[in-house]
Parts: C-alpha cells; sequence; structure tokens
C-alpha cells in the first residue's frame, strides 16, 4: 500500500497530525486512534484531514480526537492547519476561509522572513451561553476526594464546562476530569476547564479535553474561559490566557470572539496506516 504523508505539529503544546487529502480519499485508510497513540503509532490529540473547500471556503477540516471521535472545532488544530496550508501552497495569501463541523472560520496567519507561519489568528464565532453555576457531584476514588463544582456551560461550537478555582494546578484533573466528562448532565460529553482570574486581562487554566484527557492547551476552552469570566466581570475584553503549554490570546468583539496563539511543526513522516492498526491497535469511540 501506498504511504501518506503525515505533518505534525504543536499549537501551544496541543500536537495535532495533519494530512492534505483534498480529493478525501484517504477516510477509510486513516484510523486515528492507531495513529494518535503514543506508544504504538505516531503521536497526538488528534488527527485533521484538510479537505477541498465548499460553501464559498478555500479549505474544509475533518477533526477526530486520539479516541476516534469526530470533534466539531478546534481553535489549535485550525492554527496547525494553517500552518500545513500555507507550507503546501493550499491557500492564496495569508488570510482564508475554512469550513469545520462548527460553522465557516476566517484565519488570518502570520509567517516569519521565510514565509513560514509562526501563528494564527481566527475569528471562532459567539460563546452561547448555557446554565451558569451548574453543580456537578463527583465520587472520589483513587486516593482523590469526592468532590462538587459549580461551572458555567458555554458553548463554542464544542462544549465546554467552565469552574473558577482558587488553584487550578491543586484540582484533582486526572481524577476527576473524566467523571466530569461523562456526567449526566452533559449527554455530548463536555471539555472541562479549572480557571483562575490572575488579573483584569489574564486567566490561568488548567484542560480535561473530551476525547483526548489532560492537555497542554485548548483554544474553543480559552475561548469559554474568557467568555465566562469577562460576563462575570473577572477580567476586560482581552485576556492573555495561560495554558500548560504557553499563552493564548483571546479578544471578545462584538459579534465573535478571535483567537490568536503560535503553531510549529514536529516533523513530518510518511507511514503505511494500515501496518499500525495491524501492530494491535484498537480503536475507541467517543468525542472531543
Amino acid at each position: 500500500m501506498e504511504p501518506v504523508h503525515l505533518h505534525k505539529l504543536h499549537a501551544t503544546g496541543n500536537d495535532f497530525l495533519v494530512v492534505v487529502d483534498l480529493a478525501d480519499t484517504l477516510g477509510d485508510r486513516l484510523d486515528a486512534v492507531s495513529l494518535c497513540d503514543r506508544h504504538r503509532g505516531i503521536g497526538a490529540d488528534g488527527l485533521i484531514r484538510i479537505l477541498a473547500g465548499r460553501d464559498g471556503c478555500e479549505l474544509a477540516m475533518i477533526l477526530t480526537n486520539a479516541d476516534g471521535g469526530r470533534a466539531e472545532m478546534s481553535g489549535n488544530g485550525v492554527r496547525a492547519l494553517a500552518s500545513v496550508a500555507v507550507a503546501e501552497g493550499l491557500v492564496v495569501g495569508r488570510r482564508f476561509r475554512l469550513a469545520t463541523d462548527a460553522g465557516p472560520r476566517t484565519v488570518t496567519v502570520e509567517c516569519d522572513d521565510a514565509g513560514r507561519a509562526v501563528a494564527a489568528r481566527l475569528d471562532m464565532g459567539p460563546a452561547r451561553f448555557g446554565v451558569s453555576d451548574v453543580e456537578v457531584a463527583v465520587e472520589g476514588g483513587g486516593g482523590s476526594p469526592s468532590a462538587c463544582y459549580v461551572g458555567d456551560e458555554v458553548d463554542m461550537g464544542n462544549p465546554h464546562f467552565v469552574v473558577f478555582v482558587d488553584d487550578p494546578d491543586a484540582v484533582a484533573l486526572v481524577a476527576h476530569g473524566p467523571l466530569i466528562e461523562h456526567h449526566p448532565r452533559f449527554p455530548r460529553r463536555t471539555n472541562v476547564h479549572f480557571v483562575r482570574a490572575t488579573g483584569a486581562d489574564r486567566l490561568h487554566m488548567v484542560i480535561w479535553e473530551r476525547g483526548a484527557g489532560a492537555t497542554l492547551s485548548c483554544g474553543t476552552g480559552a475561548c469559554a474561559a474568557v467568555a465566562a469570566a469577562h460576563r462575570r466581570g473577572l477580567v476586560g475584553p482581552q485576556v492573555a490566557v495561560e495554558v500548560p503549554g504557553g499563552i493564548l490570546e483571546v479578544t471578545m468583539a462584538e459579534a465573535t470572539i478571535v483567537l490568536g496563539g503560535p503553531v510549529a511543526p514536529v516533523f513530518e513522516v510518511d507511514v503505511v496506516p494500515e501496518h499500525l492498526v495491524a501492530s494491535g491497535t484498537r480503536a475507541r469511540t467517543g468525542r472531543r
């Protein structure tokens, strides 16, 4: 079988495998679980296929999480896609429209003197608020105590639960994150963010992503956290969000939220995906 050329990139530590598939012929060959497996595969938080554009967009994106579930949107993933789109000459200029499962997004790419993408900004659309001050109780286990978290539901094209705490780093993220993700309160499952406002223009946040687990960054999550904090009067319209993988810049505009941040290539590789599946990695299902 012919090998498939993959790009691996990270955006503030959120890493993705990106493949150019303009003819939409690779969907049956690419198993995200085996490719994203960090022990038996290449390793990543998600797999992105770049497809030909539709509905007035130059390109389209299909994002599959590391657990095999299709995700509606990823702000960090879009920046990874933008880097590949520029490197492969898929877009003319440094601004383009991208079709996603959460709707079209406008992407603006920042390049260095050599023409390589180093950062990108994208219009994320408006935050849609669900219920505020939702109580979610989780049972203890594995040395972690039971807890009750109070947070806000925010939809950025994908679901988020934003919890403001005194010290995000002290939360039992690995123990409680999956319990909240799968809580009956959230029938689509949810991304979970523990957040503290450290100033009028700064948030500190740790992340449990739906379908990916504890990650170093989440672009849609940063937007959700800023939207929730802004509505509570904790921050102004321009906020630097400190995540474990770096800094994301979020701006609350009149009818949308703009997300900006860096992106960097890691490596490129040719792989026969079927060999990874044959090695024993089993597909799972889920969504982020």
